[in-house]
């Protein structure tokens, strides 16, 4: 079991005090302190127009990371593939790769934010074909060592050469799936798997049910399955009055940063996101006490000792942990960030047992 810092850039909330410059330089520092306590990626999110989340370019945000840490691994999660041509892309993080001396992945996905696909003239309803179609553009401009040309649906260009070339062959690259025709995509490909547990439950019945689909499928399209990750939100809480404080932060992020970027998807035109519609119904009813360990990380240390390990044996082969969620103290955030790598991570075999804790 892998462990790696995860945020969204969170940052829409009522009566917030905090600036989206004061809410970066503290994604930033999270992400190298977390390298300082075991840790071994950072993960960071790609949003824009100040809603869902305010980081907007990952890409600037982890190279800024990797110039100040000599170890850590560093994912967008995720690079929103069809708002943005695949070539630049690939010459972005493969200049990152060669920059970092190898520690960077990739991770694209569709995005469930109808208005970011508006504002950028994107066609929604076509997302998926067009996440398709770059990302096999990816592949190409990684292995070809000829110039060659390109001639598809939404994408063309002649006589190109992408430099540099990653240093790693190949590049990890990992696909967000919410839902089973990304995972089939994903499958066919042969890539690794990140999700989110709420939407495995919704699409799959199961984070398990999942995780076994895609082991499956990549099976049966020739592949050896991927590393699967999970993003989780942590919040240690040793009293009924910590838990109380913690499960309010949660809702608020639910109900107050995520909520009106979930309605734009459940209104789209498009079957793939169908189940956006009872997703955000079930989002706006939620309750604190409807919390529950299959979505989040609460409680003592045991209690999350207890929950890692049910998502273990589920098939999650890394965690990426959303500590600095719902305007969480960043002085807080940093302690519980150490107390996991401390308290929790020593109960799993994995890269951190082979790391110094910070003391």
């Amino acid at each position: 079991m892998r462990f790696s810092y995860f945020s969204n850039a969170d940052n829409t909330y009522h009566g917030n005090p905090r600036s989206v410059g004061e809410l970066l330089q503290q994604i930033a520092e999270q992400a190298i302190f977390a390298e300082t306590i075991g840790m071994y990626g950072a993960w960071v999110g790609e949003h824009h127009f100040n809603e869902f989340g305010v980081n907007a370019s990952p890409e600037i945000l982890l190279t800024h990371v990797l110039a100040q840490t000599k170890r850590i691994r560093v994912m967008p999660a995720v690079t929103v593939l069809p708002l943005h041509h695949p070539l630049r892309v690939a010459e972005n993080w493969a200049t990152m790769d060669v920059l970092s001396g190898g520690r960077v992945d990739l991770a694209v996905g569709r995005g469930f934010d109808k208005h970011e696909y508006d504002r950028f003239a994107v066609s929604f309803e076509q997302n998926s074909a067009i996440m398709a179609e770059g990302l096999e553009i990816i592949r190409r401009s990684w292995s070809e060592q000829e110039r060659w040309s390109h001639h598809g649906a939404f994408y063309q260009f002649d006589d190109v050469d992408i430099v540099p070339k990653p240093v790693q062959r190949p590049l990890p690259i990992h696909v967000a799936c919410f839902s089973k025709p990304t995972v089939d995509l994903t499958c066919k490909l042969g890539y690794h798997m990140s999700i989110a547990p709420f939407a495995a439950g919704m699409s799959f019945g199961g984070v398990d049910k999942m995780v076994q689909y895609y082991r499956e499928g990549c099976v049966t399209n020739g592949h050896k399955p991927g590393f699967v990750t999970s993003s989780i939100f942590l919040h240690f809480a040793d009293t009924p009055e910590r838990e109380a404080a913690a499960r309010e932060r949660q809702i608020r992020f639910f109900k107050e940063n995520a909520l009106p970027s979930m309605r734009t998807s459940a209104s789209a035109k498009t079957n793939s996101y169908d189940y956006w519609q009872d997703m955000a119904a079930r989002v706006a009813a939620m309750q604190p006490k409807d919390l529950v360990s299959g979505n989040v990380l609460l409680g003592s240390s045991q209690q999350i000792v207890d929950s890692v390990a049910r998502f273990e044996a589920m098939g999650i082969e890394e965690l990426g942990l959303y500590v600095n969620i719902g305007l969480k103290d960043p002085v807080q955030t940093k302690e519980e960030m150490q107390r996991f790598m401390e308290e929790v991570a020593p109960h799993f075999a994995g890269p951190h047992r082979d790391l110094s804790i910070a003391a």
